[in-house]
């Protein structure tokens, strides 16, 4: 067991804190964050790795969400743009601008005027933050995309959002190394199995999922962000709710690079669905699907799988189409959207569904749970998690803008000067490492400065230096190679699966674990 997280099971036996959240995704993480910034004693768990469900299956597109302007959701729209802004803002190097190119034919339920116009609106509503939109005649879109099929468009749109050049998992992660940071208490692989409320407390039973060993915590307050377990953890709790969720599964295919991989390619699909094409370094994203499905528990089946393929073939002008074969990765996920609990919403149309969150309170027994969720909105959600555990009676101080975000751009500058005067290290190098950890960054330069060795280039493209992943072992509570391949890095996303296993124990040995896993 890595000696972090040892020490944190360790801490958590007997120990008294103010809120224990329930699951690690990335609602979790950032209420975990939010809060011990406002100095609540804290403790997360989740019964598998961090993000290691839902939150590491998303597009990673951080968005206002131009499409639910077709169900007229103005005011979700207008709080995820919002909510966009402050982390383009707050994150100048792990959430990047970009161009999304939209293509429009006959078969497109809009025309491009139409589109247009609603792009125009987009922009207004997020306060002018991003690129003006852009009409193009069908010949400008094939110059600017030449793989696009533009045979039978009858023009493009250009408009600009932003997402997550790196993984959705990492910078969920963030937030979680932030709260321990600041005093909380957080550990994967850690299931609640027993819980108890008297005496104005809960009592919780924690079981390592490794070794079965059990961990005793009290706690004045529950957070149910379990995603698409919500409702049952509730039913576990006795928690009745106004609310419940209903799950939608979504998948990503990974293919080699579509297109020039600087901007986002968005169509119709045969279902008048919007779908996309995201770039992912040197690979790109495809997808996504939106099937209603009974149990948060799902995998790419051979439909889903051609059904992606067939839209992206019949709209790129390949010189071979795309195939199974081609597919490097597959994402899976269930999005939980938010229903009435007395069945009293229309969901006979499921596309209709809302992408919002809500959370809600059970006061007799201090219980919020959070319900649905975006990695986009994720910061209103930690905001208006602590206001509601202070209507539980949680003392807590106020929250500035500090409490999330990267260092200054000074910081940044100092630690690339330090960094370029190494081996391996040149001006691109040092950039990775400011996105991937901040200023934990510097840590990283530090090891190397005691033992130049641990410049050495262990995988490159994208490249992943020694000392980075002995860190990654000894601070980021890995417990077994696929949380570093999968989730503290994207590598099991863009890297082809044969050549990642002849390296596992390459990187078991650096990650400090016992064994291969």
């Amino acid at each position: 067991m890595p000696s972090q997280r040892a020490d944190i099971l360790d801490a958590l036996d007997g120990a008294e804190v103010d809120v224990t959240i329930v699951g690690g995704g990335i609602n979790g993480a950032v209420t975990a964050a939010a809060l011990s910034a406002a100095g609540v004693r804290v403790a997360l768990v989740d019964k598998g790795d961090f993000s290691s469900f839902t939150s590491q299956e998303s597009s990673n597109l951080v968005w206002g969400g131009f499409k639910y302007l077709q169900t007229y959701e103005f005011t979700l729209v207008r709080k995820l743009c919002q909510s966009r802004n402050r982390l383009i803002e707050a994150y100048p190097n792990q959430v990047e601008s970009i161009e999304f190119l939209a293509t429009f034919d006959d078969a497109s339920p809009y025309p491009v005027w139409l589109a247009g116009m609603g792009a125009a609106a987009y922009w207004a509503i997020g306060n002018f933050k991003t690129a003006p939109p852009k009409m193009l005649r069908a010949s400008k879109v094939e110059a600017l995309e030449p793989v696009i099929n533009t045979s039978v468009a009858k023009g493009g749109l250009l408009y600009a959002d932003a997402y997550l050049p790196d993984n959705d998992a990492r910078f969920a992660f963030g937030f979680v190394k932030t709260a321990i940071e600041r005093g909380a208490l957080a550990a994967n692989y850690t299931a609640l199995t027993e819980a108890s409320f008297e005496q104005s407390s809960w009592t919780l039973t924690l079981t390592d999922q490794f070794d079965g060993s059990t961990r005793t915590l009290r706690s004045r307050v529950m957070v149910n962000a379990t995603g698409p377990w919500i409702d049952r953890l509730n039913e576990m709790f006795e928690v009745s709710t106004d609310h419940r969720i209903a799950l939608s599964k979504g998948i990503h295919l990974v293919v080699p690079r579509i297109g020039s991989g600087d901007r986002v390619f968005a169509f119709f699909d045969e279902d008048d669905r919007l779908y996309y094409v995201i770039p992912m370094g040197d690979r790109s994203v495809i997808g996504t699907t939106d099937t209603r499905v009974d149990a948060p528990e799902t995998t790419v089946t051979d439909e889903d799988r051609e059904f992606v393929l067939r839209q992206i073939n019949a709209r790129l002008d390949l010189d071979e189409p795309l195939q199974a074969s081609d597919v490097i990765a597959e994402r899976c996920g269930v999005r939980p959207l938010v229903v009435s609990a007395d069945g009293g919403d229309d969901t006979s149309d499921w596309l209709q569904l809302s992408r919002k969150h809500e959370i809600e309170l059970e006061r007799d027994r201090g219980v919020v749970s959070i319900f649905g969720g975006k990695l986009t909105d994720c910061l209103n959600v930690g905001e208006e998690v602590l206001d509601a555990v202070k209507e539980l009676g949680i003392s807590a101080g106020e929250l500035d803008e500090s409490w999330f975000g990267e260092p200054p751009q000074s910081d940044y500058a100092r630690f690339v000067a330090r960094a370029t005067t190494f081996d391996n290290i040149d001006r691109d190098t040092a950039d990775l490492l400011w996105r991937r950890y901040g200023a934990r960054a510097v840590d990283v330069i530090d090891r190397i400065d005691a033992d130049p060795s641990l410049s050495e280039i262990v995988w490159d493209g994208p490249r992943y230096l020694r000392a980075e992943i002995i860190q990654i072992g000894e601070t980021e509570m890995v417990s077994t190679v696929d949380d570093f391949l999968r989730r503290r890095t994207s590598l099991a996303l863009t890297e082809q699966r044969g050549e990642l296993d002849e390296m596992r124990s390459v990187f078991a040995r650096l990650l400090g674990l016992e064994t291969v896993s």
